[in-house]
Order: C-alpha cells, then sequence, then structure tokens
C-alpha cells in the first residue's frame, strides 16, 4: 500500500495530543482520525479506536506488521511536524504586517 495523501485536520498546543490527521492509501481508502501524540520521549501515532463498554479501547483499523507501522508512523509525524511549520510561517509573516 503506498500513502498517497496526508492531511492534517486539526492541531493543538496546550495537550498531548498534538493532531488529528487523515490518511488514504492508493487514493482508493482513506483512514481518519489518526492521533499525533506527544510524549517527553517522543511523537508517536494511536490508531482510531473505539470504546467498549467495558471502557477498554480497541483499534478499528490498525497495522499488521512493525515494519508498516513504522513507515505510517514516519509519514504522518512529517506531515504533522510541516504542518507546524507552515502555520509558524503564516503567524510569522501574519504577525509582521503590522
Amino acid at each position: 500500500m503506498v500513502i498517497t495523501d496526508i492531511k492534517v485536520r486539526k492541531t493543538f498546543d496546550e495537550s498531548p495530543m498534538k493532531a488529528i490527521v487523515s490518511v488514504t492509501f492508493d487514493n482508493q481508502l482513506a483512514v481518519h482520525d489518526i492521533k499525533v501524540i506527544n510524549t517527553k520521549e517522543k511523537l508517536f501515532i494511536v490508531m482510531p479506536s473505539r470504546k467498549n463498554p467495558d471502557n477498554t479501547y480497541r483499534d478499528i483499523v490498525h497495522p499488521i506488521n512493525a515494519e508498516f507501522r513504522a513507515s505510517l508512523e514516519k509519514a504522518v509525524i512529517e506531515a504533522y511536524e510541516a504542518k507546524l511549520a507552515e502555520e509558524t510561517e503564516n503567524f510569522a509573516v501574519g504577525s509582521t504586517a503590522e
């Protein structure tokens, strides 16, 4: 599967959850609500999930092997970092326009 599009839909400043992302594969399948989480050590992704009646969470969709997970995580985090850079640049341009 080839990642053909990544959309960083929302970003958050004051939370461990830094972004919500949608990823399209082969221009045919979209996976929404992938979360980018920040810990003290690193950024990582959390796949879309739902809450079970026993208050546990179960992934709705997830990578089957570590290699694919690593490549997906790398691509999503790179897209998130690019979005942050773009937002920072836009903010800087907007603040100098006064």
